[in-house]
Protein backbone atom coordinates (compact mmCIF):
# COMPACT_ATOMS: atom_id res chain seq x y z
CA UNK A 1 0.00 0.00 0.00
CA UNK A 2 1.38 3.53 -1.19
CA UNK A 3 -0.04 6.47 1.24
CA UNK A 4 1.12 9.90 -0.10
CA UNK A 5 0.15 13.19 1.34
CA UNK A 6 1.19 17.33 1.28
CA UNK A 7 0.81 19.62 3.83
CA UNK A 8 0.36 23.23 3.87
CA UNK A 9 -0.22 26.40 6.43
CA UNK A 10 -1.45 29.94 6.21
CA UNK A 11 -0.29 32.21 8.84
CA UNK A 12 -3.63 33.70 10.02
CA UNK A 13 -2.57 36.42 12.68
CA UNK A 14 1.17 37.28 13.54
CA UNK A 15 1.54 39.30 16.51
CA UNK A 16 4.61 39.52 19.20
CA UNK A 17 2.51 37.27 21.62
CA UNK A 18 0.62 35.16 19.01
CA UNK A 19 0.30 33.28 15.89
CA UNK A 20 -2.46 31.78 14.08
CA UNK A 21 -2.54 29.13 11.79
CA UNK A 22 -4.43 27.07 9.68
CA UNK A 23 -3.88 24.06 8.12
CA UNK A 24 -6.61 22.89 5.21
CA UNK A 25 -7.28 19.61 5.57
CA UNK A 26 -7.80 17.61 2.55
CA UNK A 27 -6.86 13.44 2.08
CA UNK A 28 -3.76 14.24 2.01
CA UNK A 29 -3.41 15.19 5.78
CA UNK A 30 -5.46 12.10 6.34
CA UNK A 31 -4.44 8.92 7.87
CA UNK A 32 -5.56 5.58 6.35
CA UNK A 33 -8.41 5.32 8.48
CA UNK A 34 -9.87 9.23 7.15
CA UNK A 35 -8.71 11.36 10.51
CA UNK A 36 -5.98 14.15 10.36
CA UNK A 37 -2.53 12.16 11.14
CA UNK A 38 -1.32 12.90 14.46
CA UNK A 39 2.48 14.05 12.26
CA UNK A 40 0.41 16.53 10.57
CA UNK A 41 -0.79 18.24 13.90
CA UNK A 42 2.98 18.26 15.29
CA UNK A 43 4.02 19.50 12.15
CA UNK A 44 1.60 22.79 12.19
CA UNK A 45 2.14 22.89 15.97
CA UNK A 46 6.35 23.12 15.40
CA UNK A 47 6.09 25.38 12.60
CA UNK A 48 3.64 28.22 13.63
CA UNK A 49 5.81 28.39 17.24
CA UNK A 50 9.16 28.76 15.11
CA UNK A 51 7.01 31.58 13.58
CA UNK A 52 5.97 33.13 16.81
CA UNK A 53 10.12 32.43 17.86
CA UNK A 54 11.28 34.31 15.16
CA UNK A 55 8.78 37.32 15.45
CA UNK A 56 9.27 39.41 11.95
CA UNK A 57 12.59 37.83 10.79
CA UNK A 58 12.45 36.24 7.45
CA UNK A 59 13.43 32.85 7.03
CA UNK A 60 16.34 31.80 4.72
CA UNK A 61 17.67 28.37 4.34
CA UNK A 62 20.86 27.99 6.13
CA UNK A 63 20.56 31.26 8.41
CA UNK A 64 22.14 31.53 11.40
CA UNK A 65 19.58 32.33 14.57
CA UNK A 66 16.98 29.70 13.46
CA UNK A 67 14.97 28.84 16.58
CA UNK A 68 15.65 24.75 16.26
CA UNK A 69 13.32 22.39 17.98
CA UNK A 70 14.90 20.74 20.59
CA UNK A 71 11.75 18.87 22.36
CA UNK A 72 8.17 18.10 21.29
CA UNK A 73 5.61 16.87 23.62
CA UNK A 74 2.07 16.60 22.76
CA UNK A 75 -1.20 15.25 24.38
CA UNK A 76 -4.06 14.55 22.40
CA UNK A 77 -6.90 14.94 23.16
CA UNK A 78 -9.79 13.91 20.16
CA UNK A 79 -9.21 13.59 16.19
CA UNK A 80 -10.76 16.23 14.26
CA UNK A 81 -11.58 15.62 10.37
CA UNK A 82 -11.89 19.58 9.60
CA UNK A 83 -10.15 22.65 10.32
CA UNK A 84 -6.49 22.90 12.34
CA UNK A 85 -5.17 26.33 14.26
CA UNK A 86 -2.36 26.72 16.18
CA UNK A 87 -2.55 29.16 18.85
CA UNK A 88 1.03 30.42 20.59
CA UNK A 89 1.62 31.63 23.57
CA UNK A 90 5.63 32.47 24.18
CA UNK A 91 7.90 32.56 27.43
CA UNK A 92 11.80 33.24 26.05
CA UNK A 93 14.73 33.01 28.52
CA UNK A 94 16.86 36.14 29.81
CA UNK A 95 19.30 35.35 27.57
CA UNK A 96 17.01 35.31 24.59
CA UNK A 97 18.80 31.90 23.47
CA UNK A 98 16.21 29.76 24.21
CA UNK A 99 12.09 29.99 24.03
CA UNK A 100 9.57 27.59 25.34
CA UNK A 101 6.24 27.19 23.26
CA UNK A 102 3.00 26.17 23.68
CA UNK A 103 -0.07 25.26 21.32
CA UNK A 104 -3.43 24.78 21.69
CA UNK A 105 -4.74 23.21 18.30
CA UNK A 106 -8.13 22.80 17.51
CA UNK A 107 -10.82 21.46 15.39
CA UNK A 108 -14.43 22.34 14.39
CA UNK A 109 -16.40 24.76 16.73
CA UNK A 110 -12.48 25.22 18.40
CA UNK A 111 -12.54 22.22 19.93
CA UNK A 112 -9.42 21.17 21.62
CA UNK A 113 -7.53 18.31 19.91
CA UNK A 114 -3.91 18.89 21.09
CA UNK A 115 -1.69 20.38 23.61
CA UNK A 116 1.95 20.48 21.92
CA UNK A 117 4.65 21.86 24.18
CA UNK A 118 7.95 22.58 22.35
CA UNK A 119 11.61 24.19 23.43
CA UNK A 120 13.80 25.78 20.98
CA UNK A 121 17.31 27.03 21.09
CA UNK A 122 18.80 29.56 18.41
CA UNK A 123 21.22 27.68 16.07
CA UNK A 124 24.75 29.24 15.80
Amino acid sequence: MKVEGSLEFTVVEQTADRVVSEMPIHSGVKNPFGVVHAGAMLWLADVTATMLVLGPVQTAEGMKGFPLAITLNASFASISPTACCGRWRRSSSADGRSASMRTLVSGAGDRLVADVTTNHVRSQ
